[in-house]
């Protein structure tokens, strides 16, 4: 009887959200193959659908509704897990009556057990801890949903900090880091797979260790990873500014599969702002000086959120001027979004809708004329590129050291030669625009 259903049931995943909610959903797939069921990529032939929801702001948690009622709509059984569960609990099941099961962030491993559940037509499983402590199932096979020259790889999950404008404490727990052991087993599996980068991931990168060894050991982490004959470059995201040491600056520039590329959040410039945001006030335009001469060649990526209660004109003009100094390689700029169990929910202040935009679309007007004069300095230069696909038409698209997968910009590469994805080639950066660059090969 149970083998039956676990051939008759089809389950497919729809993934919203951040790359750490993806490496969620491909352990769930994980569980769930490693458990004899019928995995489909194709939700269309589904009967039970799982969606892995996001609910950091309202527009991603929009897009999370919006799948949850058009999949409803499709007559599937819809199990939802992740943030919106989370955050909402009993209300989303008022919400959404047809949902047969409801997982939150700390308990993807009771897939399974909800699948089974729903493939047997029992009534509605819910598990939602009060209180989210994740703990990475280290015993599941992801079953990666992209394929690619890519892999994301999650270093750690929860946040300590207590951010003014974000719900990730909440809504993730507090901060849990996986092994070193545990990581370098996975990325060598991921390198004998074919992958050829690996992306590290967390709420916070930087803080890596410092609950299981009692100090911050990305520096560490990296050092051991590079050793993996298997893979060719290391990408880290979501650094934190006053955790990035010498130490770190150190392993960054010392070890060669570690691309010279930090992401690195800074949210905003001008020291009241930083603190109303309870985010580190410091001297961030030293500290840029300072990446920039220890690590060679470095791409800077940073983000900025507009428009927090109290920010006023002239702490705007302070991030615009600061912005045009630091010359980011990459920036992206955020509305600030009002979420409920946030500090800055009910602050005084609030800045009215229509400033907020003007304010995001001037900051990303200035980043565009950045970007272009960064593109053309390439120009006539040859740079290392990582193949991603070619198209029907022959173009063979790759992504620059300088550009994180799904993000930043991509290399567009006219060739007659037959390249491999997964491969690292030098090419000659013969044009670009506004955020990518053109080039052949030599």
């Amino acid at each position: 009887m149970y083998n039956n259903f676990m051939n008759k049931n089809k389950i497919a995943l729809i993934n919203h959200g951040c790359a750490k909610n993806l490496v969620d959903s491909e352990l769930m797939l994980g569980l769930l193959a490693q458990n004899g069921f019928n995995i489909t990529l194709n939700d269309d032939e589904a009967d039970i659908v799982i969606i892995n929801t996001c609910s950091f702001i309202h527009d991603a948690e929009r897009e999370s509704v919006q799948s949850i009622i058009e999949t409803s709509a499709r007559g599937k059984k819809i199990i939802i897990t992740g943030c919106l569960p989370q955050k909402h609990k009993d209300e989303l099941k008022k919400a959404v009556p047809e949902a047969v099961a409801m997982l939150g962030t700390s308990d993807i491993e009771k897939i399974v057990e909800a699948v089974k559940s729903a493939a047997q037509n029992k009534e509605y499983f819910c598990a939602i801890s009060e209180k989210p402590v994740y703990t990475y199932p280290e015993n599941a096979h992801r079953q990666q949903i992209t394929v690619g020259s890519s892999s994301y790889v999650k270093i750690a999950e929860g946040c300590n900090y207590q951010c003014g404008y974000c719900v990730i404490p909440q809504l993730r727990g507090p901060y849990r880091s996986r092994p070193v052991e545990n990581i370098v087993k996975e990325v060598k599996e991921l390198g004998q797979k074919g992958v050829s980068e690996i992306v590290l991931i967390a709420q916070d990168t930087t803080a890596y260790g410092i609950d299981l060894y009692k100090k911050p050991s990305l520096a560490k982490l990296l050092r051991e990873l590079n050793k993996i004959e298997e893979i060719n470059w290391i990408r880290v995201m979501y650094t934190y500014p006053s955790m990035f040491d010498d130490e770190l600056i150190e392993a960054y520039a010392g070890c060669d599969k570690v691309v010279k590329y930090v992401d690195i959040p800074l949210q905003h410039s001008h020291p009241e702002m930083l603190k109303a945001m309870r985010r580190p006030v410091m001297d961030y335009a030293k500290f840029i000086e300072k990446l920039r001469e220890k690590i060679e060649g470095v791409a800077l990526r940073t983000t900025f959120i507009v428009g927090y209660p109290g920010e006023t004109q002239e702490m705007f003009e302070h991030l615009y001027e600061f912005t045009k100094q630091a010359k980011f390689d990459k920036m992206g700029a955020f509305e600030f979004s009002k979420e409920k169990g946030t500090y800055a929910f009910s602050l005084p202040s609030q800045i009215p809708a229509r400033i907020k935009k003007q304010r995001k679309n001037r900051l990303m007007k200035l980043q565009k004329q950045i970007s272009l004069e960064v593109n053309k300095s390439f120009i006539n230069r040859e740079i290392p590129c990582i193949i991603e696909s070619v198209t029907d038409e022959g173009t063979v698209i790759a992504r620059s050291y300088r550009d994180a997968p799904e993000v930043d910009g991509l290399v567009y590469i006219k060739t007659g030669e037959l390249l491999v994805p997964g491969d690292i080639e030098t090419i000659k950066i013969t044009g670009c625009d506004d955020y990518d660059l053109y080039g052949i090969t030599l």
